[in-house]
């Protein structure tokens, strides 16, 4: 028998109706298979990161039980990007985008792949993914910097408003 894994996922978009996308990303992230979508933080909204030259993000996170392994997650997130119109091949690093979805917790596991980085790099650096986190995973740990409650202690999150 398979055993569940509780993992995270950090979810952004500033183009078009980006509240609305989040709210249906939740819908989809709920319907994978053999996954169970066990709780969504509330909507905020945050200052653009790396191209700041662009409009505020909507960000929320998910927390799942899931049996699919790291990287059938993760191709399950990426299908759920393209089919809310996300092309990563065409798109600007740090850019404006539909939905971004990133797998940034699996479990405690530390994942080094091509493609996939678990926990997601400098997560415990970035309030826009660590606020909407900590409402839904505050006791999770986040490997070599504590909780995911204590990082988000540890960083500025001023800019940071719920919608």
């Amino acid at each position: 028998m398979t055993v569940a894994v509780t993992a995270c996922i950090g979810l952004g978009a500033n183009l078009g109706d980006a509240a609305g996308t989040l709210r249906a990303a939740f819908d989809a992230i709920g319907k994978l298979p053999d996954t169970t979508l066990v709780a969504t933080s509330p909507l905020y909204v945050t200052p653009a990161w790396g191209v700041e030259a662009q409009p505020d993000f909507i960000n929320a996170a998910a927390r799942v039980d899931t049996t699919l392994d790291a990287l059938a997650l993760l191709d399950a997130l990426l299908e759920i990007e393209r089919q809310f119109g996300r092309d990563r091949s065409r798109e600007q690093r740090w850019g404006p985008r539909t939905l971004d979805l990133d797998l940034l917790l699996y479990g405690e596991a530390v994942i080094e792949l091509p493609g996939l980085q678990v926990p997601h790099p400098r997560l415990h650096e970035r309030a826009f993914a660590l606020v909407p986190l900590a409402d839904v995973a505050s006791e999770l740990r986040i490997a070599g910097h504590g909780t995911v409650r204590e990082a988000a202690f540890r960083v500025g999150h001023d800019a940071i408003r719920a919608l």
